[in-house]
Parts: C-alpha cells; structure tokens; sequence
C-alpha cells in the first residue's frame, strides 16, 4: 500500500503526539507534551496517513551545529514513530526518503539523529559519528592527580537554575563552538533543561546548579540533582545525578567537578552522557574509579556528500577519489574528487578510477572527526583500490576535540 505523506498543521498535533508516545511507550505529563510541541517546527514534521489515520511521524528541528572548523545548518531528526499495526509495511521507509529529500530542498547538507535503536538508521545512510561515556564515580575515591588546575581567583556561588538562566545560556554560548557535534540552543531548549516540576524530577531532587566565576564573571556552571539516602546505620549514602557540567577553561571545570565530587551526604556521582575525552578521564589519579560505560551517541547523514565535504575543515592534506555507493540518495551515488588540506576543501564529481569505495555511511560515521574508516577496512565493509587511501583520508577526517552533542534533541 502506499500512504500518503505530508507535513502536519497544529490541528493535527494531538494525533501526531499519539503515534510517538504509542511507538515510544512514554506518557508524557500534559507540561511536558505541552513543551515538546512548544518546540516543534510543524512545516517539517511529516505525518503518513492510512485513510484519515496518522500511522507514522517524523519531524526535523533546524540546528546550528558546529563541525570541524566551524558551524552549519544541520537537521536535527527527531520523533521517528510508526504504529505497531502498520510495521513492515514500508511505512518508515517512505518517511525517511521524504523527509531527505525535503532536507535536500531546504539546502543542508547533513542531517542528525540520535538513534532510538541503533540497528534502524544504517540502512537509511546514516552512520554512528560520535560516542558517550557514563560515569559512576565513587566520591570518597575521587582524588585528582598532583598538578590539577586551579585559579585562587575563582569562587562558587549557589543558584537556583532558573534565577541565573541567562548566565548559564551566556556560557553555554563560549562553549558550543569548541567541539564537533554541540549545537546551539534555542529559548525552548533551555526552558526544557531547566524544567524542574516533579514530573521532571523522577523522583532525584529538585534540579540545582552552582557557579564558578571570578570578578569577571561566570567561567562554568553544573547542573544536578540530589537523591538523599543513609544506610541501615545511618551512614550518609545519597546520589548526585550530574546532568550538565559546563566550564570555559580547565580550572573552572576542575573546580566545579570538585565541588560536585565533594559534596556532603553523597558517596556516589552518576554522570550521564559525558564526552569520550573528557578530560575527567585524565585529572582522576584513579581512572578506574569512573566505571565508565561506552554507547553510541549523534549518527550523521551526509544528504549531498559534495557540499558535505566541502563544508568542514580537516586535520591534514587528502587527495582521493571516493566512489560513493547510496541507495537511499542517488544524487550522491557516484565518484567524487576530495580534495582538501589545512587552508580549505574542494569536492567535485569525476570519472577517474576510486582510490576507495564505501557505502555513505561510512562517510557519515567519519563526518564529525571520529569515524571508524580504519576499522571498516578491517571488516571488509568498504574498498580501498589504492594502498593507503583509506589511512589517509581517515587522518585527514579526524578532528581532536572528538565528536559530542551532550542533549539529546
């Protein structure tokens, strides 16, 4: 059957807010809903219809991202939903190719997606671009090593999130540049962030932050909640959820890492969705006590692998021709000449014989400075025609600081 697809008006929004909370198995509280559709850009989120039913969604945030070397547009692909009684009927499958090509229209070049399961968006050209580490920190084993920065001009001061909204958003402003995969965050994202009704909460506290700043101002803010708790002999035993730690330079993040590692009452620190070069990993003079766990984070499309290419910067010279196979995008199946040093890039279609070729997500996984180029070669999953060209198109894509988003959108 085909169903017919095309982008909702707010009327329809109860029914579009059903097939994702259906697909999801999440009942949101009527504020929460209620901020989620604050935030949706109706004229890009695309329903398909059975009849007068909506049976599947998806929908685009339009995101400044920042890429090796600077920012770009990017779509931010969210609420990908099918009803339970329409599965395997290729329902999302339209979705996805429609929803590209209106990407296509609106003229970005990438699209990104945090994957609700990891197995679906493979085959629809995106690749795993960027990963996360959670920590499980026990504080009363969480020394630093000898030399950790620290500044006597710098203070803590207490706050209630709400009351220093702009500061955090100021700050956070200094900071989204420096590392591929961040975005900016529009007056809707921050009202989410710093909600904190109890149907926010989960039962963790009320949200908190603290500040470090000097004279000059604010240099770094966390934000957390406490869940308190004492044991049978009433030995204090509470949790400290970290949500956001968010500093300017290293001694304020060393400051307020220790302030959140120190606190009183709590013996253990979860941190969520932390970068996989935080530089936690090297001030902890026990690195084992993060208990890290690893998962996958942004996966990335490149929609028009030329302007893609063109866009970001690299880390070192590559000439190579790239035979790109994409089943999804035809415009982008077919042989490109990159090439690229430290001063800029340029990416054009040719006839030539490919150095290497490999499938657009591959491209995609390597797109944000972290890919697996190397490891795909290993496991046969692309081809490379010239010795080398894969190493070396793989340096050039690398970008230091690595990949990482850091809210889910």
């Amino acid at each position: 059957m085909t169903y017919p697809i095309r982008p909702i008006d707010e009327s329809e929004w109860p029914a579009f807010a059903r097939v994702n909370e259906e697909s999801f198995g999440w009942t949101p509280h009527p504020q929460q809903a209620e901020r989620y559709k604050a935030q949706t850009e109706f004229d890009r989120t695309l329903a398909a219809f059975d009849g007068e039913q909506i049976v599947g969604v998806t929908g685009v945030f339009s995101l400044t991202m920042t890429v090796p070397g600077g920012q770009l547009p990017v779509a931010g692909v969210t609420a990908v939903s099918v009803l339970a009684s329409h599965r395997r009927r290729g329902v999302l499958s339209s979705l996805m190719r429609r929803q590209l090509n209106d990407i296509r229209e609106r003229g970005e070049s990438v699209a990104a997606l945090y994957a609700s399961e990891a197995l679906i968006y493979g085959r629809y050209g995106y690749g795993r671009a960027s990963t996360e580490l959670s920590f499980t920190i026990d504080s009363r084993r969480s020394g630093f090593v000898p030399g950790a920065p620290h500044d006597p001009a710098l203070r803590l001061r207490v706050a209630k999130p709400a009351d220093v909204r702009g500061e955090l958003e100021k700050l956070f402003a200094t900071v989204v540049t420096r590392r591929p995969g961040r975005y900016e965050r529009v007056p809707h994202t921050w009202t989410a962030v710093l909600a904190d009704e109890e149907h926010d909460q989960n039962g963790a506290g009320t949200l908190r932050s603290i500040l470090a700043e000097d004279d000059g101002g604010v240099r770094g803010y966390a934000l957390f909640r406490i869940k308190s708790s004492w044991d049978d002999a009433g030995v204090p035993d509470g949790t400290l959820k970290l949500y956001e730690l968010e500093a300017s330079d290293p001694a304020a993040y060393a400051l307020l890492w220790r302030s959140v590692l120190d606190r009183d009452l709590v013996t253990t620190v979860q941190a969520g969705g932390r970068p996989v070069d935080d530089p936690l990993t090297v001030l902890m003079a026990d690195q084992r006590q993060l208990r890290p766990r690893w998962a996958d984070e942004l996966w990335v499309r490149l929609v028009e692998v030329d302007r893609a290419l063109t866009e970001r910067s690299y880390s070192a010279p590559v000439d190579a021709v790239i035979e790109v196979e994409d089943n999804v995008c035809p415009w982008n199946a077919r042989r490109w000449r990159l090439t690229a040093d430290l001063t800029g890039a340029e990416c054009k279609p040719v006839d030539d014989e490919p150095d290497v070729t490999l499938p657009v997500n591959a491209l995609g996984s390597a797109y944000l400075g972290d890919g697996t180029l190397g490891e795909q070669l290993e496991a046969g999953l692309l081809r490379e025609h010239s010795p080398g060209a894969v190493r070396r198109l793989a340096t050039a894509m690398s970008w230091s600081p690595r990949p990482w988003a850091g809210l889910t959108f």
